[in-house]
């Protein structure tokens, strides 16, 4: 190339390079990027929080009712005779029935309060606690999972019916090799504080609207926390370790996001994204059947499991057992149906998302 002759200006740029200019281009775009994602996320939970709320304020307050009118004891009568076929004192009926109507928590304070007048052994404690765990807040979980798709009736008979003999299974195992037979050592001393008996409407209303803006912010937290996985690709990692026990056990792998939240988050908390995604129809029917049923049986691991070990539950039962239940049951489950036809399936088992 000639150099341009004696005199003649030099042609301008008109784009002039400034050093570091497109470092600080790229920050602003990052930084606006980052903001949208963010505000984006917010609406995101807000709009699942009151999908999810409008499934749980109906329940919540037909529960109450209940409570209030001290009907859940009547609800427990039934009971008695499973108690004895498991091995436990006839009032912890009255237990395994607040909490498959109510939760967990309502559960322990009723625990706590019994077992001053029925003393019982490690075994007993961790079979108690263990059918707690399969089946706790059956209307709140219930209608989280009828809204995803699968039908109530069947998940119903799953959760009660798999609790059941879990129960019975752990009582025939402990009393057969004389096992956890020493009296049961209870971490805590009391019940929850938020659950302190009688409630006036305004106190449990007051209650519920704070525990329903845990929720909102806890699905906030878990929005967030999904989206930072799936910029740094954990979510692939995740599917990819999870891929062949949900492929031992029937499950399909797109399936693997929503076992990921039930199995750590729980049902109630991460009902909002489960409906989402069940709806998003990337999830084929039976995959989301067939997770649901699973996390039914196991869920929240983490602090659902430390709740009954502060009660008096052995791991053995509370975690190793009923995770080893869960495989075994839902893998069984899967090879049955899939020898069922469709329009059946269809009928009985899972359904479009509501």
């Amino acid at each position: 190339m000639k150099p341009p002759p004696l005199g003649m200006a030099l042609p301008v740029s008109k784009k002039p390079v400034i050093p570091g200019g497109n470092i600080e281009i790229a920050m602003d775009a990052t930084e606006e990027s980052l903001l949208s994602s963010l505000v984006r996320t917010f609406q995101e939970a807000l709009k699942l929080s009151l999908e999810l709320f409008k499934v749980m304020v109906p329940v919540l307050i037909a529960v109450e009712i209940l409570q209030h009118l001290d009907l859940i004891r009547y609800l427990a009568m039934p009971l008695v005779p499973v108690m004895e076929m498991v091995g436990l004192p006839p009032e912890m009926g009255l237990v395994w029935a607040t909490a498959m109507f109510n939760n967990l928590y309502g559960a322990m304070v009723v625990f706590l309060s019994l077992i001053k007048q029925s003393p019982m052994t490690q075994a007993q404690a961790t079979v108690i606690c263990t059918m707690m765990l399969v089946a706790h807040s059956l209307p709140v979980e219930l209608r989280i999972a009828q809204a995803s798709g699968p039908r109530l009736l069947f998940q119903t008979i799953m959760r009660t019916g798999s609790a059941f003999l879990l129960g019975w299974l752990l009582h025939i195992f402990y009393s057969g090799f004389d096992l956890l037979q020493a009296p049961v050592n209870i971490l805590l001393s009391q019940g929850p504080q938020a659950l302190p008996g009688p409630r006036s409407p305004s106190l449990w209303a007051w209650r519920e609207l704070q525990s329903l803006f845990s929720i909102f912010l806890i699905i906030q937290g878990l929005f967030l926390l999904m989206r930072l996985l799936e910029r740094i690709r954990a979510i692939d990692l995740m599917n990819r370790l999870l891929r062949p026990l949900l492929k031992l056990i029937g499950i399909g792998p797109k399936a693997s996001a929503i076992a990921v939240i039930g199995l750590t988050m729980g049902i109630s908390y991460g009902g909002g994204i489960i409906i989402h995604e069940s709806r998003s129809g990337r999830i084929h029917r039976k995959d989301v059947f067939y997770a649901l049923t699973f996390m039914g049986l196991s869920h929240a691991l983490i602090e659902d499991t430390l709740l009954m070990v502060a009660l008096g539950g052995d791991l053995s039962g509370v975690l190793i057992a009923r995770l080893i239940f869960s495989l075994v049951a839902v893998s069984l489950m899967v090879k049955i149906i899939d020898h069922f036809p469709e329009d059946l399936c269809d009928r009985f088992f899972w359904g479009n998302a509501m």
